[in-house]
């Protein structure tokens, strides 16, 4: 019999982002150290990763890391 390999949901998973942002104050990760943090795919991170900045939950740094968007975020 062959197992079948089950991967979490993007609500799960953005549950996890959010989780992880909020716990560690000053979290600071490019798109490629997100994707190894939560073992997912380049697309799908970018994705998720937009849809929280869009969101106003993330933003994007000078450099392109994602940063917890809070009331003393400056670009």
């Amino acid at each position: 019999m062959f197992s079948q390999l089950v991967l979490p949901s993007s609500d799960i998973i953005l549950c996890r982002i959010r989780a992880e942002y909020r716990e560690m104050p000053g979290l600071k990760l490019t798109g490629a150290q997100a994707q190894r943090l939560w073992g997912i795919d380049r697309e799908s991170c970018d994705g998720l990763m937009a849809g929280l900045v869009t969101s106003g939950f993330l933003a994007r740094t000078r450099d392109g890391a994602f940063v917890r968007r809070d009331s003393s975020f400056v670009r």
